[in-house]
Formats: C-alpha cells, sequence, structure tokens
C-alpha cells in the first residue's frame, strides 16, 4: 500500500509584494543603524586617538564607554519619541524621517573637531536611530500575516547583524587607510538618505494604522463627554495609556525588564569583543587590528543566524521558551568567551555560537512585543519597551570600562555584567505567551 504524505504549505505561500516591501523597508532601516552602531564600536579607539590624543590609557576606556553610553542616551529618548510619533502619524511617514536625520547627522559627526562636538553628534545621531526600530518593528507586525510574522520579525531583525558585519568588512579594508579613516566610514552612513526616496514612492502604509487612526480622529471629532473605557485608550496620550491600563502596565514592566537584560548585557560586554579579540591576537603575535575587524565579521555571522532561527524556534515552542534558552545560553557562553577561550582558532567558534545567542536574542522584541499592545498603541508600547532600557543599560559600558579599567582585563567585567541574564530567565515565565494569536485591533 503506498502511503501518502501530507505537504505543508511554505510559510511564505500567500505572502504579497506588498508585504515583501516592507519587510525590505525595515529590515533596511535597521542594517543602516546596525552598520552606525558598530562603526561607532570599532572606530571609538581611533577617534579618540584623533581628538582625544593626551588620553592616558585608563582614560581611553572610560571615554570609549563614554562616547557608546552618550549614543545610548539620545537613541532611548528617539526611540521612545518615535514610537509615540509614529502611533500618531503613521508608520512609513516616522521612518521615512528617521532615515534622513540619522543620515544627516552621521555625515556630520564626520567632520567632528573635538570630543565635545563629536558627542552632542553621536547624541542627535542617537535620537534617530531610536525612532527606526519600533516603527520598523509595527509595520510588519501589522502587515505580514499571523502564520509568518515571526519568522518576517527575525528577517527584520537580521538587518542589524547585517549592518554590523558591512561595518566589520569596511573597517576592515579603511581602518589601515592612516589615523582619521574613521571619518570615513562616518560619512558611508550619508547613503540611506537615498533609500528614503524610494521608501517614499515604494512601501505601503499600514492598514490596521489608518484603521486606528480614523477612529481616534473619529472619537476626538465627536466630543462626546462621555466615552468608554476603551474609547479612552484612543484618546489619551498613548504613552500615558501604556501605564494607566493595569494589563498594558504589567505588560509593559516585564518586557522592560527583559530589554534591560538583552540591552545591558550586550551593550556592556559584546561591545568589547573586538578590543578582546584584538589583546588575544596581540599576545599570539597576529595583527591586533586585523582580528578585531574579523571577530566582529565572525561574531555577527552568528548573530545573523542567531536572528533568523528566532523566529522559527518562536513559531515551534513559543515566544516564552525561545526567548528563555536564548537568555540561558548567553549566561553560559559570556564566561566562555572572556575568561576561557584564549587560543584564536577557538575563539572563531565560540565567537559565531556566542553571536548566535547574545546578539540573536535580540528578536525576543520584533517578534513578541507587537503581540502584547493593540494597534493605536503598539508602536508607543513595543519602542518604549525596546529604547528605555537605554536609560539604564548606557551605564553598562561605563561599569565596564570601569572594571576594565580598575583590573586590567575584560573577563571579570564581562562575567559580572553578564549576570544580569539571571534577570530575564526570572521575569520570562511571567510574560503572556502569544504564540498563534491575531494581533490586537
Amino acid at each position: 500500500m503506498k502511503s501518502e504524505s501530507i505537504e505543508r504549505p511554505s510559510w511564505r505561500a500567500g505572502v504579497t509584494r506588498r508585504q515583501w516591501r516592507s519587510l525590505f523597508a525595515a529590515n533596511l532601516g535597521w542594517l543602516f543603524d546596525g552598520f552606525e552602531t558598530y562603526a561607532l564600536i570599532l572606530t571609538v579607539g581611533s577617534v579618540l586617538a584623533t581628538l582625544e590624543p593626551d588620553a592616558s590609557q585608563p582614560s581611553v576606556a572610560f571615554l570609549s564607554g563614554a562616547t557608546i553610553a552618550v549614543t545610548l542616551l539620545g537613541w532611548g529618548i528617539g526611540g521612545i519619541v518615535g514610537g509615540v510619533v509614529a502611533d500618531y502619524f503613521g508608520r512609513r511617514r516616522t521612518l521615512l524621517l528617521a532615515i534622513v536625520l540619522y543620515a544627516a547627522f552621521t555625515g556630520l559627526t564626520a567632520l567632528s573637531w573635538d570630543l565635545t562636538s563629536f558627542l552632542v553628534l553621536r547624541f542627535l545621531t542617537g535620537l534617530a536611530l531610536g525612532s527606526e526600530w519600533g516603527t520598523g518593528a509595527s509595520l510588519v507586525a501589522e502587515i505580514w500575516p499571523s502564520h509568518a510574522r515571526a519568522k518576517a520579525a527575525g528577517l527584520m531583525q537580521c538587518g542589524l547583524g547585517l549592518g554590523f558585519f558591512i561595518a566589520s568588512a569596511c573597517w576592515y579594508f579603511i581602518g589601515s587607510t592612516g589615523p582619521e579613516a574613521w571619518r570615513m566610514m562616518f560619512l558611508i552612513g550619508v547613503l540611506p538618505a537615498f533609500f528614503a526616496l524610494w521608501l517614499r514612492r515604494s512601501v505601503p502604509e499600514s492598514e490596521q494604522w489608518e484603521a486606528a487612526a480614523a477612529r481616534r480622529r473619529s472619537l476626538r471629532r465627536s466630543r462626546r463627554e462621555t466615552l468608554t473605557r476603551e474609547e479612552n485608550s484612543y484618546i489619551r496620550l498613548t504613552l500615558r495609556q501604556i501605564f494607566a491600563d493595569p494589563e498594558l502596565r504589567r505588560r509593559t514592566v516585564l518586557g522592560s525588564l527583559m530589554s534591560l537584560t538583552t540591552t545591558l548585557a550586550w551593550w556592556g560586554i559584546s561591545t568589547w569583543i573586538p578590543a578582546y579579540v584584538g589583546g588575544v591576537a596581540d599576545k599570539s603575535g597576529a595583527d591586533a587590528t586585523v582580528w578585531a575587524s574579523t571577530a566582529g565579521m565572525i561574531y555577527n555571522l552568528g548573530g545573523i543566524a542567531g536572528y533568523i532561527c528566532f523566529g522559527f524556534i518562536a513559531d515551534r515552542w513559543g515566544r516564552r521558551p525561545a526567548t528563555m534558552v536564548y537568555f540561558a545560553a548567553s549566561l553560559i557562553l559570556t564566561p566562555v568567551l572572556f575568561l576561557w577561550t584564549h587560543d584564536l582558532r577557538l575563539v572563531v567558534v565560540v565567537l559565531v555560537i556566542n553571536g548566535f545567542f547574545t546578539l540573536g536574542q535580540y528578536t525576543w522584541m520584533p517578534v513578541w512585543l507587537p503581540e502584547l499592545y493593540p494597534t493605536h498603541l503598539r508602536a508607543t508600547g513595543a519602542a518604549f519597551v525596546f529604547n528605555a532600557a537605554r536609560f539604564v543599560a548606557f551605564l553598562g559600558p561605563l561599569l565596564a570600562g570601569a572594571i576594565i579599567s580598575a583590573l586590567g582585563g575584560y573577563g571579570v567585567a564581562a562575567t559580572t555584567i553578564g549576570l544580569i541574564y539571571i534577570l530575564g530567565l526570572i521575569v520570562a515565565p511571567f510574560t503572556p505567551e502569544t504564540r498563534g494569536t491575531e494581533l490586537a485591533s
């Protein structure tokens, strides 16, 4: 007797060109952010050598952390404001504005004449950077069908890793051209301005947002004295509403604690990977600059795989189990890399695995957060959770820099800050599971 197998349709079945365009736009926006972010991480040493040449080695570690912290602070403020703007004025329009401002301030960064001007421009760039993620994540979640939403979120998020990889590759070739090669890295950041022209013509607005915006306008025009609790949620300021509603407040607090875990750990630990690997290479007699760039590319290849795989794992196991697995693996792999891996060949292997989990875990946010909020509050809620953590996470680079300066090594600093993953493991079980649910309207 001949057995017949039932073929399951591909998750891509039924996905339209309109949906692919929205994903491509969000992915590119995040790719540009990734390039800009990792360009700073790779070049901060060269920047300080040019703009603050008399700084001592301990001061360089502290100023490096401070430079990253200023960018994070701007990112946090811009991200929250951008989420609110996206809920009132639209996903596409906000994404377009953020990309144009980002390109402008990044290009101006290349012209910095002293450390103060550099820090001011980094803060302004951070404001624009922060506005892109919540807008893009909401756009993709609302336009893509529920059976493919998590996979699309992973593909969107991998843009960050692609940007990191491209920045590492650019620095590999540009870094050795001279002491002010860092200026060229920031000039490259002007290119996204050309992408804005395509975005304006080709990317659709979310129909869910348009319906929510129409209802908000209708309720405001009605000027009724008595509104239901649900109608009030449209009238009240979005940032206030995510805390006024008890259930949304609970979700926002839980999400923010998990976001703090991911964000503080990454900025306090992983930003030091190029410097750490460069130090290992130098002790082995290899070229530290080349290995620092190579480490960034290897680490981000693992991260790209981790971003994409998370969406598939979250659809198979659920949002909560997938996130907890990534947190647990990151907790273990941090001391493995920074304390116990000193052979360059082994570093390559550990970097890939570490990147898969420590970078890849960011995908829990575009997968899970849009499913926790209704449409008229989605960008605000997701952007607040994603970005508010930076108001605390910016201390990570400062703390790590202080520990490194005091103890003279990366291992203890990374392992100490890595304990934050325990917080994520504690909080995740209390966050609502949303696998298989439709987005709230």
